[in-house]
């Protein structure tokens, strides 16, 4: 009477490893995305989306690729090297006017004039009443033409500055404090955590702050971007970085002590100073109108040969 029973139980046991494999080979495989990326607090949610598991659990097999050089991004981008990058806009825009087809996926962080960042930062002893003193003073920059070389010029024309009278020296972020301290510069517009560091070994002191005349929409120092061919090949796996980013966002939100946990271990700084780190405002939503104060900056300072259009940028 149970037999018939048992002969179902028994051929379902021999049928179920065949089911599984099969299960097995026809799930899509994760998809394999290299990040390179530039040790910053603006990038917060990339690391913790990688230490959450929020890549992972979206199907996104997702390395991390320290490129400390912003302007290595694109080629590398173009070589396929990496897949998605976090470029500086002034960087975007240049690899663009070059002909490079890239994408904006994603946004990194907002620099607003409540943010009070990135300060303007003036060794000890150097006297600065206005804008007009930086005129024959040396300015140290992390790079020419890069983000806060752009805005540190926007800044100085918004306030009747020649930009072109003031003497800018490339200098290394993490060489800055000491380049200051030796008095080879006058003044500095570093990133953080540089620019606190400086501040709180009593080197410099800050002027002011390059974010006071931003626009209330807020100013992009950094995005995620990729090229436009792998974006249109995997919009689906764009969509799921980008919604692993905002759950980063959100998770940061509830859990700020175990995202900056997180912070330390990518930037490679001890839990006091990451505990000290300022972090900014971050979203991955990018407008237009944010990408076009790059264009129009970048164009009043002669950087641009071409007319880029924000619109080609944006992921719709």
């Amino acid at each position: 009477m149970h037999h018939p029973v048992r002969r179902r139980l028994a051929a379902l046991a021999l049928a179920l490893p065949a089911l599984f494999a099969f299960g097995t080979a026809g799930a899509q495989a994760p998809t394999k995305i290299t990040v390179g990326y530039v040790p910053i607090p603006d990038l917060m949610p990339l690391y913790v989306a990688k230490e959450q598991g929020f890549f992972d659990k979206r199907g996104l097999d997702v390395t991390l690729q320290t490129i400390p050089i912003n302007p290595n991004i694109p080629p590398a981008l173009q070589s396929d090297s990496i897949q998605i990058g976090t470029v500086t806009p002034s960087v975007l825009m240049q690899a663009a006017d070059s002909g490079l087809a890239l994408k904006v996926i994603a946004g990194g962080s907002v620099l607003t004039p409540e943010g009070k960042s990135p300060a303007i930062i003036v060794r000890k002893g150097v006297e600065i009443r206005s804008p007009q003193d930086f005129v024959g003073k040396r300015v140290g920059v992390a790079g020419f033409g890069a983000t806060l070389h752009v805005l540190f010029r926007k800044w100085l024309a918004d306030h009747g500055v020649d930009a072109k009278k003031v003497n800018f020296v490339e200098v290394a972020l993490p060489q800055t404090l000491d380049v200051m301290r030796g008095g080879t510069i006058d003044a500095t517009v570093p990133a953080e955590p540089f620019g606190m560091r400086i501040v709180q070994a009593g080197v410099g002191t800050a002027y002011g702050y390059v974010s006071d005349d931003f626009p209330a929409s807020g100013v992009l120092p950094i995005v995620y971007g990729s090229t436009a061919a792998w974006q249109q090949k995997n919009p689906q796996a764009a969509r799921a970085f980008r919604e692993a980013l905002d759950e980063a966002i959100a998770f940061h939100g509830k859990d700020p002590d175990t995202s900056r946990a997180h912070m330390g271990k990518y930037l490679r700084m001890p839990p006091a100073v990451v505990a000290a780190l300022p972090v900014p405002r971050l979203a991955t939503t990018v407008s237009e109108d944010q990408l076009r104060f790059w264009i129009d900056a970048m164009q009043a300072q002669q950087m641009l040969k071409t007319q880029v259009r924000s619109a080609d940028l944006v992921v719709r």
